[in-house]
């Protein structure tokens, strides 16, 4: 019975991979057709399905350039490189994208040892530091090992040596992932998609203005009030904002 189950599940997984193939086929073919507004039906339809990808929200970042849609093509770049972070093309592509954008928002500056920190952090994800930190207290203990079985001091020595660098090195890697971690975790990146949204000192209509945003503006949610979301800027500005005018990015 158990087998039976397990095949029919296999079937069924089978045959909604293939139907998303198909849909996700159909959505090239009228991309490369110039029907765009069609092909992001398709690929909308594939998410309907509780399908991700970084392919599929990168297309539909294209199908949205095409129809100069500046918000959603955004949205979905940016959604595309959560799960993709270092991919050239998307970033190459979301540049584009944000150059239609009206407000030119400026990042405050950073130290040098803060640059060469993100520089460095950036290059792998929460969890690949993780898996790089197992992998060298796996080196720890097998280098510890051989401290034990090998006959000559130098070897010895070595061994030694290295088991101790490899602690050292798979130590620095877990909190490195763990200092990602709690980042990724806090950090709530949403995209304005109003054609214009006022920002508020306070989370009611009746509090006064503090600046205002446009479509396609990225900005960090800080916290959450009834109907209101707190946000802040890469300059340090912050406000409310109506949460029905903005989409938060990690809704996968």
């Amino acid at each position: 019975m158990k087998k039976l189950q397990f095949i029919l599940i296999l079937c069924l997984s089978f045959c909604g991979y293939a139907q998303n193939n198909i849909l996700f086929e159909k959505g090239n073919k009228a991309y490369n057709e110039g029907l765009y507004e069609v092909a992001a039906q398709e690929y909308k339809n594939i998410l309907g399905k509780g399908e991700h990808s970084s392919e599929l929200y990168f297309n539909l970042g294209n199908a949205y350039y095409k129809l100069n849609e500046i918000a959603p093509s955004i949205y979905y770049y940016e959604k595309a490189l959560l799960l993709k972070p270092n991919d050239a093309e998307i970033k190459n592509n979301l540049a584009f994208a944000q150059n239609m954008t009206l407000d030119a928002i400026e990042v405050l500056p950073e130290t040098s040892l803060s640059k060469l920190y993100r520089n460095i952090t950036s290059k792998l994800s929460f969890d690949e530091w993780a898996y790089l930190s197992i992998g060298f207290m796996l080196l720890f203990v097998l280098s510890y090992i051989l401290y034990y079985f090998l006959s000559f001091a130098t070897q010895k020595r070595i061994a030694f040596i290295s088991s101790f660098i490899c602690l050292f090195i798979g130590l620095v890697f877990i909190f490195i992932a763990y200092l990602e971690f709690n980042k990724f975790n806090t950090y709530q990146p949403a995209i304005v998609f109003d054609e214009e949204v006022i920002i508020k000192s306070e989370p009611n209509n009746r509090s006064e203005e503090t600046f205002r945003l446009h479509e396609g503006a990225k900005v960090s949610v800080i916290e959450t009030m009834n109907e209101w979301q707190k946000i802040k800027l890469t300059d340090g500005k912050t406000g409310w904002l109506p949460s029905k005018s903005v989409k938060i990015l990690k809704d996968f």
